[in-house]
């Protein structure tokens, strides 16, 4: 018996020892990226792809900071508001709009809105949206995409769509099938099927109607295709769809309360979104996607940004990442700030007429010797998101700081009520509501410099842009 036991232990063992053999042979020539000594990903937050190869030292297409944008004379304005905040002066270009739109009451500026999931349901850019709104006038919720995986959580407009749509996301697909577009995602009606999209209106201030809907969507060369708008039971209106341009627009009706457009025939055609605004005063577009470093807005396509920026006019391009790099087991982000660069000078270029602001990640908390302390990485990735803003004439807000600094999250968990969630990294509604005050009081202060510096005569109007054209 006592043999027998033996055995079992013996065979055991070299069970065990084999099985170390094969895995050990097995990381040796399999991608080191499969097993992560230092890379374990934090709960409930994911990455994109070209994060992963840029940390990895993998091949990566972004450009790197040297090739940054030139700054110009006209760029550099001295605007100084807060410990918060650095570099605003590089916001004159979308401070001149605002000051055109206060002063004539007329025009509209316009706002990209680049987050992940912080951004989540429109949380945080929907209130900064309404605040811009209330100043400075502007009705609608922007332009929304045609699928988007936060859409049950968005409560400033109901969106819904068929199961069918075939979306390609920049966040896990580096070569679409056709470019994306500014929400980072391209999606296409499968053939002979029924698809569809459906926008409701709710009950939000400045945007309780579907403000003059207009499809976007590329080129093909399928030209038989149409779409059939319903904004009620007994009304519906057919359009062709015209496929002629890299980038096509299609006005679908008046301002109406909901929406429904299906789709017949248009297989092959990229499809882009839908943008709903009345014209005038502010409009802010949401642009997040969970998991996203930021990395991947290098994947965009510059003629089809251009096309689109002729038509949207963009101002302002805000960038809030930091998030979905954290809590990789580094607190070297000198990578990061690099790569961050040459997206910077990447966007420069597909929106020519924008400013630029980076928003920095804010706190997040991890358990530490028992206790929920600041991540020790974030202050390093702060700093080399602020070394990136200040190489690439970018204004700059410290939301980390903005918040409260070290210990932080810890005490917006702990408010009563609470502002943010028990992961300790992602905020709620009351607390996206805060910081979207945070922000905008932020930017608000640096155009309240920008006006006096203006009005005394010690800064001049910037020269009126002739090459874009508001046709929507």
């Amino acid at each position: 018996m006592e043999q027998k036991t033996n055995n079992y232990f013996f065979k055991s063992f070299l069970t065990i020892v084999i099985a170390i053999g094969i895995f050990w042979g097995l990381k040796q020539v399999l991608p080191g990226r499969l097993f992560p000594e230092s890379t374990a990903a934090i709960s409930g937050i994911v990455i994109d792809s070209l994060a992963l190869d840029a940390m990895s030292n993998d091949s990566l297409s972004i450009s790197e900071g040297d090739s940054l944008v030139s700054d110009t004379l006209i760029n550099r304005v001295k605007i100084e508001t807060s410990d918060n905040s650095e570099g605003i002066g590089n916001l004159v270009n979308f401070y001149e709009k605002l000051y055109d739109l206060e002063t004539s009451g007329k025009g509209k500026v316009r706002i990209a809105y680049f987050g992940d999931s912080m951004n989540d349901g429109d949380l945080i850019v929907q209130d900064i949206r309404s605040a811009y709104q209330n100043q400075y006038g502007g009705k609608g919720v922007g332009f929304v995409g045609i699928t988007s995986l936060s859409a049950s959580a968005r409560y400033s407009v109901t969106h819904q769509f068929s199961k069918n749509w075939e979306t390609q996301s920049f966040l896990n697909v580096k070569k679409p099938k056709r470019a994306f577009g500014v929400d980072g995602q391209v999606s296409f009606v499968p053939r002979g099927s029924q698809t569809w999209l459906k926008y409701t209106a709710n009950d939000v201030a400045n945007a309780t109607l579907l403000y003059n809907p207009t499809l976007f969507y590329g080129s093909s060369s399928n030209h038989n295709a149409s779409v059939n708008i319903s904004f009620s039971k007994d009304s519906t209106v057919r359009y062709e769809l015209i496929t002629s341009k890299l980038l096509n627009t299609l006005k679908l009706s008046p301002s109406t309360k909901t929406l429904k457009a299906t789709f017949e025939k248009a297989d092959s055609i990229p499809f882009y979104g839908i943008n709903f605004d009345d014209g005038s005063g502010v409009h802010v577009d949401n642009f997040s996607l969970r998991g996203n470093s930021g990395l991947p807005l290098s994947l965009f396509n510059k003629d089809l940004m251009n096309a689109l920026d002729r038509v949207l006019n963009y101002d302002l391009i805000v960038l809030q990442y930091g998030t979905n790099v954290l809590g990789y087991g580094t607190t070297d982000y000198s990578w990061y700030e690099s790569k961050m660069s040459g997206v910077v000078n990447h966007l420069q270029q597909c929106f020519p007429n924008a400013s630029i602001l980076i928003i920095s990640t804010g706190d997040r908390a991890v358990k530490t010797n028992m206790e929920m302390q600041t991540d020790k990485a974030v202050e390093p990735l702060v700093k080399h998101q602020k070394l990136y803003a200040e190489g690439t004439h970018s204004g700059f807000i410290n939301l980390y700081t903005l918040m409260g600094g070290y210990g932080s999250m810890v005490k917006w968990v702990q408010e009563n009520p609470s502002l943010a969630n028990k992961d300790y990294t992602h905020f709620n509604q009351k607390g996206a509501k805060k910081i979207g005050g945070l922000i905008y009081g932020e930017l608000d202060k640096g155009y309240f410099e920008y006006k006096k510096l203006r009005e005394s005569g010690r800064i001049s109007a910037r020269p009126k842009n002739s090459t874009q054209s508001d046709d929507l």
